[in-house]
């Protein structure tokens, strides 16, 4: 067995059962953050409600015995359903129904074959879709009011990690249209979101009646023209899947920028500041997430580039640095699998603290150097 082998099932082996003990707490609830030690429980209608269903299906397909495989699709499915009730209501439904339905509805289908979860990813795609600005050619982010930008035209750089639910969505109806829609926001986020450096803004907003480009907002960096961590690991490894899915190189160059950036940045480091721009009275705040998305992006980067060897040293490296110095371990008192994220520095949210979607990537990362994919 290699070294590579040799850590990887070690760190899976912890993390899993870490995943299995949590389900008896945390059971069919939403899990975001653990600011001391346990994680707390969120609505169904945040954004990052699929990630403990994301992390149960991911568990199940690896699972020990028979009991915990029926046990952890049970507790997903009764999160699906949940989840499914959101979808009724206008005011719950966003840009983020990838990031939520890829990880539930289309997890459960294509491990199980759900039919319910089938018809619920097509559904959330169809409503995804919907929100397209046919003039800006983007999908628009949030639904709330903002008093410092009109949100009617606002595009975030964490959509491109929603596209793969369209992309899906083409497959399975045959119908060209979901594509066509996501190639389009695609184009988009790298014409106005992606710098010449490789850098990233997190908020561009537009004009909602003419779809074009007023402002660039700094949202979870520090600034305009800052560098926020997270988004730049979104953009890597958003756009790498963009190529995945439909083989357009503009994508393999745009992802191979932002993995550029992000690694001249972190350097020699594993976890980054949460933005690599901050100034140095600001450099309070780790995020082990970035780190987690960024070595899951750079392991799938690394089968679609001719640098593939690289990005994929760069990916096992991280996704080893948390396991080795960021991982909660054996430790019964920390229900988080890595510790060290930040959620929002400029709102003071959630600031050192496990975060579920650093949890969920950094088992992704590990079952892809165990040879299987991720849902995305």
């Amino acid at each position: 067995m290699t070294d590579t082998a040799n850590w990887v099932e070690e760190a899976w082996r912890q993390g899993s059962a870490k995943v299995l003990r949590n389900a008896e707490r945390i059971k069919d609830t939403f899990p975001h953050i653990a600011p001391q030690g346990r994680y707390d429980q969120n609505d169904p209608e945040w954004w990052t409600a699929g990630f403990w269903p994301g992390l149960l299906w991911l568990v199940r397909e690896a699972a020990p015995n028979a009991e915990a495989v029926a046990s952890l699709a049970r507790i997903a499915e009764s999160c699906e359903r949940q989840l499914e009730g959101c979808l009724r209501d206008p005011d719950s439904v966003d840009h983020d129904l990838g990031f939520i339905w890829l990880l539930s509805g289309v997890a459960n289908y294509s491990q199980t074959g759900s039919a319910d979860g089938k018809r619920r990813g097509i559904l959330a795609a169809n409503l995804l879709a919907a929100r397209f600005h046919v003039r800006g050619e983007f999908i628009r982010a949030w639904n709330f009011s903002s008093s410092t930008m009109d949100t009617r035209g606002v595009a975030i750089i964490d959509s491109m990690m929603n596209l793969p639910l369209l992309y899906w969505a083409s497959e399975q109806s045959g119908d060209p249209r979901f594509r066509w829609l996501a190639e389009a926001h695609a184009d988009t986020v790298a014409r106005e979101f992606v710098r010449e450096d490789g850098s990233i803004c997190h908020v561009v907003e537009f004009d909602p009646h003419t779809g074009q480009k007023l402002r660039e907002h700094g949202g979870q960096g520090h600034a305009p023209g800052s560098a926020w961590a997270r988004g730049t690991a979104w953009a890597l490894h958003g756009f790498a899947l963009s190529f995945r899915h439909t083989g357009e190189a503009r994508y393999l160059e745009t992802a191979e920028g932002a993995a550029d950036f992000f690694l001249a940045m972190l350097g020699e480091e594993i976890v980054p500041m949460w933005d690599f721009r901050a100034p140095a009275e600001h450099q309070v705040a780790w995020d082990s997430s970035a780190a987690a998305i960024a070595a899951s992006g750079l392991l799938e980067l690394a089968k679609l580039s001719p640098r593939g060897a690289e990005y994929a040293a760069a990916g096992e490296r991280i996704a080893r640095g948390l396991y080795e110095r960021y991982s909660s371990g054996e430790s019964a008192a920390e229900e988080g699998l890595i510790m060290q994220g930040t959620v929002h520095y400029p709102e003071g949210r959630g600031i050192n603290v496990p975060i579920i979607y650093g949890d969920y990537f950094y088992m992704e990362a590990l079952a892809k150097l165990q040879g299987r994919p991720g849902f995305f």
